[in-house]
C-alpha cells in the first residue's frame, strides 16, 4: 500500500496557522506533502488563500524551508500570468515533486506548453476533465457529496494518470468511513486537515 498524504494548507493546530511557516514545517519534519495557495503581490509569488495584503510569505521562502526535502508540493494557483516565475523557482532549488491546479483555462493551455506538472480538476461540478490527455494527473474534489468511488479512481490509475483526492473533511463532511473505501487503493495521494490522522489509516 503506497499513499502520499497532503496536509492542506500545512499541518496546522490552531485555524491562525494555516499557510504559515510553522504549519510547513511541522509538516515537512512529519514527512507530510502540503497544499498551499499561490498568488502574485508586488512582482514576488506568495503564498495567499484570499487576496494578498502585503505581508505573506514568498513561495521562494517555502522552498527554502522544504531544504531539499522530495515532499510533494500541491500548488493551488489563484492568479494568471505566474508560470514563469513558479517554474524557475522550483529549478533553482530542483524541486521536482510538485503539481499545479485550479488555474484558469488559458493558465492551464500555458503552464502545460511551460512544461510545468498540471493537474486537471474532476469533481461532482466539472464531470469532464479539461486537457485530460495533457495533464499529469487528477485532482479529484467533493464540493457537495462523497460521489466518487473506488472504480472512479482505479479508472482513474488505468489511464496512467495521478490522482490527489480531496478529502471530505476540507467541505465539512465526515471523512473516516470514506477513507476506508480508499485506503486499500495503491498509488493515491490524498490531501486533508487531519495528516496524523490520516498516516494512521493509510499507514503512509
Amino acid at each position: 500500500m503506497y499513499s502520499k498524504i497532503i496536509a492542506h494548507r500545512g499541518y496546522w493546530l490552531k485555524e491562525e496557522e494555516k499557510n504559515t511557516e510553522i504549519a510547513f514545517k511541522r509538516a515537512f519534519d512529519n514527512g507530510f506533502g502540503i497544499e498551499t495557495d499561490l498568488r502574485d503581490n508586488q512582482g514576488k509569488v506568495v503564498i495567499s488563500h484570499n487576496m494578498p495584503c502585503g505581508n505573506e510569505m514568498s513561495f521562494e521562502e517555502l522552498l527554502k524551508i522544504l531544504d531539499g526535502k522530495n515532499l510533494t508540493l500541491a500548488l493551488n494557483i489563484k492568479a494568471d500570468g505566474l508560470a514563469d516565475e513558479i517554474k524557475r523557482i522550483l529549478e533553482k532549488y530542483n524541486h521536482t515533486n510538485y503539481f499545479t491546479f485550479d488555474m484558469s483555462i488559458p493558465e492551464m493551455v500555458y503552464q502545460n506548453k511551460l512544461g510545468l506538472n498540471v493537474f486537471t480538476g474532476k469533481s461532482d461540478i466539472i464531470k469532464n476533465p479539461i486537457m485530460l490527455d495533457e495533464a499529469q494527473g487528477i485532482w479529484l474534489d467533493c464540493f457537495n457529496s462523497d460521489w466518487f468511488g473506488e472504480s472512479d479512481i482505479t479508472d482513474i490509475l488505468r489511464l496512467n494518470k495521478k490522482v490527489c483526492i480531496v478529502s471530505p473533511d476540507l467541505h465539512k463532511r465526515a471523512h473516516k468511513n470514506i477513507w476506508e473505501i480508499y485506503k486499500n487503493i495503491k498509488e493515491i495521494m490524498i490531501c486533508t486537515d487531519y495528516p496524523m490522522e490520516a498516516r494512521e489509516v493509510f499507514n503512509d
